[in-house]
């Protein structure tokens, strides 16, 4: 598997700014080999890609771009926090919050998005435990927030 930030260019994609907190809190923290990063929603260019729910104003593919978009965020608060994506050495959780109606149900392919991402930047190290959880309402109006937990290399400990 090539390093992360190499397929993610190969992907024609990048890194965003850390998104700074919107409370607080701090974006990732580093426990022994795990480092846990904060919510993050789909924040790019300092502007949500989508607001609003699903089932009502946000459609699926939308959401799952916004998942994508999250993991994006969340890969640049574990970049900040590791100084480098190659010192993952797995990723062992990701919960998807996803704000919507009380009867929609296809949580688990709005997750996918971050999953999918997660996969392909990390290949089998990338395949993770997930919960996608239907919430009220979500920080900002965002549809989507990612929460993960990653397990770092020995090597990697600063």
């Amino acid at each position: 598997m090539s390093h992360p930030e190499r397929r993610l260019k190969e992907l024609g994609l990048t890194l965003p700014e850390v998104v700074p907190p919107v409370a607080t809190y701090v974006p990732a923290v580093r426990s022994g080999d795990h480092v846990h990063v904060s919510g993050q929603v789909p924040l790019r260019e300092g502007r949500l890609i989508a607001a609003g729910r699903l089932g009502d104003t946000v459609s699926v593919e939308l959401a799952y771009e916004c998942a994508r978009q999250c993991a994006l965020n969340s890969l640049a608060a574990l970049k900040a926090e590791i100084g480098d994506l190659a010192a993952v050495a797995r990723v062992v959780k990701a919960v998807v919050f996803v704000a919507s109606t009380a009867d929609f149900t296809r949580l688990p392919q709005v997750g996918d998005g971050a999953s999918d991402l997660l996969c392909e930047l990390f290949g089998d190290a990338g395949r993770h435990a997930r919960s996608a959880v239907g919430v009220a309402a979500l920080p900002l109006s965002s549809p989507v927030e990612l929460e993960l937990l990653v397990e770092i290399r020995q090597s990697a400990h600063g």
